[in-house]
């Protein structure tokens, strides 16, 4: 997945082939960089002309992802300019600090080292 003009000649030479010997795998790797580029430019507008682009002829992995991609969830991510990334940080930090304790201790205990942490 890095960009062409930052692969070697010898990396380069080496896709060439493998894209030249497995058409699937060409497919996948031209849509592959196309999300990612979706993603990158956060072009919502566009996923879902990548979604039936990958109907079309995506080999199976691809096709799966595309198909069971929620358009809406994700279209909304890739252009608002809002994000739940915060708490999701705080639920993970919150989970782990569960799963450290597991079976150990109270819940006023895990209260008390998620307040701590905080």
């Amino acid at each position: 997945m890095l960009p062409r003009d930052s692969l070697r000649p010898h990396d380069e030479d080496q896709l060439l082939r493998v894209r030249l010997a497995c058409p699937d795998i060409a497919r996948a790797c031209d849509l592959a960089r196309t999300f990612h580029d979706l993603l990158q430019h956060r072009r919502g507008h566009q996923l879902l002309e990548w979604v039936r682009e990958a109907e079309r002829d995506a080999p199976a992995p691809i096709l799966s992802f595309a198909q069971n991609l929620c358009l809406d969830a994700v279209t909304a991510g890739l252009t608002l300019p809002w994000s739940s990334g915060i708490v999701e940080g705080h639920v993970n930090c919150i989970k782990t600090i569960k799963r450290a304790m597991y079976g150990r201790a109270s819940f006023r205990l895990l209260r008390n080292r998620i307040m701590l942490r905080a």
